[in-house]
């Protein structure tokens, strides 16, 4: 998973805060967490501001990671990424 992760950190921009940036292989899987379940889970920070709260992959079954998974791929080859070796399964 963080192969795939990192592969798609490299190659695709997101839009953060109003602008086209890259982003960390951590910010691509909340992303994608939040694009699997199409929820986004809001907090009161402690100063009052709000705060977005990630799901955890060391949470979910066998059959979300593996929907996890196969949404990463569909996503990185919608936006043109070349896959590592490692994400291909080819080096393990």
């Amino acid at each position: 998973m963080w192969s795939i992760l990192t592969d798609i950190s490299r190659q695709v921009q997101f839009v953060v805060n109003g602008a086209l940036v890259m982003v960390e292989k951590e910010e691509v899987k909340d992303i994608l967490t939040a694009g699997l379940h199409r929820e986004t889970r809001m907090a009161m920070g402690i100063d009052g501001g709000m705060v977005l709260l990630g799901q955890r992959t060391s949470k979910m079954t066998v059959r979300q990671m593996t929907e996890l998974i196969e949404l990463a791929y569909a996503f990185g080859n919608e936006k043109g990424v070349e896959w590592s070796r490692t994400s291909l399964g080819r080096d393990a």
